[in-house]
């Protein structure tokens, strides 16, 4: 992949990194600042690309910024076991990420899916995660009844968590055909990225021809995630959310509570339900909101990149 300009920055040039049996595609900067490594994990359906804002500040900050595709997604390995996308495979390259520059730890900063990612990674190898930032996703409290079986139950077999684990590969054939409508559909301003019911909002999103709402990105930033999935298709990403209940079982001997620093980041205009006991699980917690949707980073990037270092600073040491 090329370097691709935003409104702001150049972003990096990539390199593949082999770490845990696949490579990932990850974008570095700000290796003269070796010694303060943030990692910036991307959601669903995104890119590393969706940190294109935060890069060169944290760089400037002097954190050495790693920016993975994680497996599944752009020229990461796509691999095909459905239960190789797993928590502790993901939660896995990220510790061998660190591995690989030398590190023992780093501040993990998640969105969406990633902060998924990053909430479970804290659980399984606390010892490598120092800090968390997460956005839109709060933590989810591992309750007595899998995930995926709980959503079944409350919002049905139609809603798109539950579709994707109970119908593989029908949304996958449906949002490989029409990448470009469903990003440009999804990509909104002050939209959520699915609404409860219908069920089907994902895959509604890709047969609609007249989107609600003004775009998150520009044009050419649009290319980079639409030609990353016209590239790769959906079913490595959606692969995750084949796992839920799966990591529901992986994590029942985790220790729920997760006592590092912690911001969480949400947007007011998100349709993620923000956490009602957040400090119970999370007790070391700062939280900001933000008057935007779903795609935080995206939508208000100043604001985001400013929460996050005015929360670094008063955390130093």
């Amino acid at each position: 992949m090329t370097s691709q300009t935003s409104p702001t920055t150049e972003f990096p040039e990539p390199t593949l990194v082999a770490v845990n049996g696949v490579e990932l595609e990850v974008f570095e900067a700000g290796q003269h600042n070796a010694g303060r490594p943030i990692v910036l994990c991307h959601g669903w359906p995104e890119h590393a690309f969706s940190w294109r804002y935060q890069v060169p500040a944290l760089v400037a900050a002097g954190y050495h910024v790693i920016v993975p595709n994680q497996r599944g997604y752009g020229n990461s390995s796509r691999p095909t076991e459905v239960t190789d996308y797993d928590i502790e495979h993901l939660a896995g390259d990220l510790v061998a990420l660190l591995d690989h520059y030398g590190y023992d730890d780093a501040t993990f900063v998640g969105h969406d899916w990633g902060a998924m990612v990053v909430w479970g990674l804290t659980l399984l190898h606390p010892h490598r995660v120092n800090k968390v930032i997460n956005l839109s996703l709060p933590y989810q409290e591992r309750g007595p009844v899998p995930w995926i079986a709980l959503m079944e139950s409350v919002l049905g077999g139609d809603f798109y968590f539950v579709h994707f684990n109970r119908q593989p590969g029908v949304a996958d054939a449906v949002l490989d055909e029409n990448a470009s409508q469903f990003l440009r559909n999804l990509y909104r301003k002050n939209e959520p990225p699915a609404e409860p019911a219908p069920g089907m909002a994902m895959i509604n999103l890709a047969r609609t021809e007249t989107p609600r709402g003004e775009p998150v990105m520009s044009d050419d930033e649009l290319a980079v995630f639409v030609s990353a999935f016209e590239a790769s298709g959906f079913t490595g990403s959606i692969n995750w959310y084949r796992n839920l209940d799966r990591n529901w079982h992986l994590l029942a001997d985790a220790d729920p509570v997760i006592r590092q620093p912690t911001l969480m980041i949400y947007g007011d205009r998100d349709a993620v339900a923000r956490s009602e006991n957040l400090t119970e699980f999370v007790p070391n917690a700062d939280v900001v909101t933000l008057d935007c949707g779903h795609w935080i980073q995206q939508e208000k990037p100043e604001e985001t990149t400013r929460a996050i270092l005015t929360w670094l600073e008063s955390r130093a040491g």
